[in-house]
């Protein structure tokens, strides 16, 4: 994780009962949490680590329109008015800002790429466009790449998640929501084949609705309540540059490169075209549902059979509520940044705007990120379960929705009006 994370000081004792209880801190979790404590419902939220520990702190902070499929747009865009209103919500500084991102194409087929999902998005009024070489340059000078052009969205942005979630945590807690911190739910009790509450290691809560936000870890949570649920692990490394004079404001993302400023002054930056993908045994099970992905995105991933093959081995996927679960084997999955991937992202960009070789790095890491077959989130009550609703599988881009998709959840658990159709997101569509 970044080491500029905010981290918060929770409660340590277990309550006895509450309505909702929200396993999982990171970014959708804790947004769920603000929602329901606005609407005075109960609400405790668990989290086998500390609050933002995994993925929800070491994203990119991007905000964005720009690629998503069409119909995840709808969830983006409720993100980005909730994302506008964020600081005063939550009283404190989250470091958005509406600075705008752009795709940029090196040759005429990526261009076509560009071009093809504009046209599928005319109908929404995102206010994106297609660029030229000329314009790119323009929007961020100093730069001697040779672009075919580009798409260009205004009114996408970013956030800082060193601060963002953790921000949103303190505000859900002083509106009346429960944050335990290291205390793992080891699993889902039911009466009558209903919610009844969950089983964590300091005990149990009674509860009549349960919300999984856990990421990475979900399937293994839902494969020991017998539940299938596909999703395999990336692993994106990437830098933090100390303050320089850098090109724009604008999040830029490049065939091999992307980078976007920092709120002290580096930038973020990252290897787009390189994401380690190491192998584990749900390779066995589910891998078959990723060959159309593989097909067109093979060409991005390291695959390995190494060390993270061997400590998911070891994690157990099947145990009792009295016996100790993976989850309290591993508080925070902290996988190392892959240096040469690093190098590599800063070298590439070196190459295309030279001004970057006066960047210092200022740290490095990576994150695991869960990616479902069609690259789209689960966000829906779990039939087999009644009172058990996931939002989980956001494929490495769940930072920039998170506030919309924690509220959608929130809608789901209380079963109101949805802040948008929530049916793209059903759980039965694998």
């Amino acid at each position: 994780m970044s080491k500029t994370l905010e981290l918060i000081n929770t409660e340590n004792k277990l309550p006895q009962s509450t309505t909702v209880v929200i396993i999982g801190g990171g970014i959708v979790g804790v947004s769920a949490a603000l929602s329901l404590a606005e609407r005075n419902i109960p609400v405790v939220l668990l989290e086998k680590g500390h609050v933002a520990g995994e993925q929800s702190s070491r994203n990119l902070g991007w905000i964005r329109k720009t690629s998503r499929h069409i119909d995840d747009i709808p969830l983006a865009i409720e993100a980005d008015k909730l994302w506008t209103n964020m600081s005063k919500r939550v009283g404190k500084d989250v470091g958005y800002k509406q600075s705008g991102i752009m795709f940029l194409a090196q040759n005429e087929a990526q261009l076509a790429t560009h071009q093809a999902w504009l046209t599928s998005v005319e109908s929404l009024s995102l206010g994106s466009k297609m660029l030229s070489s000329q314009e790119i340059n323009e929007y961020a000078p100093r730069g001697v790449g040779k672009w075919a052009g580009g798409v260009y969205t205004p009114s996408d942005g970013k956030a800082e998640p060193h601060l963002a979630t953790s921000a949103i945590a303190n505000s859900a807690i002083n509106k009346g929501a429960t944050i335990i911190q290291r205390c793992a739910v080891r699993s889902v009790i039911t009466a009558g084949g209903k919610v009844s509450g969950v089983m964590t290691e300091q005990g149990e809560i009674r509860c009549e609705q349960v919300l999984l936000a856990t990421g990475v870890w979900s399937r293994r949570f839902l494969g020991n309540l017998g539940i299938s649920y596909p999703t395999l692990p990336l692993i994106c490394s990437a830098l933090r540059t100390k303050p320089f004079n850098g090109p724009t404001d604008i999040a830029v993302g490049g065939p091999n490169f992307s980078f976007r400023k920092h709120d002290d002054g580096g930038y973020i930056i990252t290897q787009r075209a390189r994401l380690d993908a190491p192998l584990t045994l749900d390779h066995l099970f589910v891998g078959h549902r990723y060959l159309k992905q593989l097909r067109t995105q093979g060409g991005a991933l390291d695959v390995s059979l190494g060390r993270y093959f061997l400590d998911d081995l070891a994690l157990k996927r099947k145990w009792k509520n009295d016996q100790v679960s993976p989850f309290e084997k591993v508080r925070t999955l902290d996988p190392k940044a892959n240096q040469s991937i690093v190098d590599e992202a800063l070298t590439n960009l070196r190459e295309v705007w030279p001004l970057f070789k006066e960047a210092e790095i200022a740290e490095t890491w990576a994150g695991c990120m869960d990616i479902t077959p069609d690259s789209n989130p689960v966000i829906d009550t779990i039939d087999a379960v009644y009172g058990l609703t996931v939002a989980i599988g956001f494929s490495g881009h769940g930072f920039g929705t998170g506030p919309a998709a924690g509220m959608l959840a929130a809608d789901l658990v209380t079963n109101v009006k949805p802040i948008v159709d929530p049916k793209v997101y059903r759980f039965d569509r694998f």
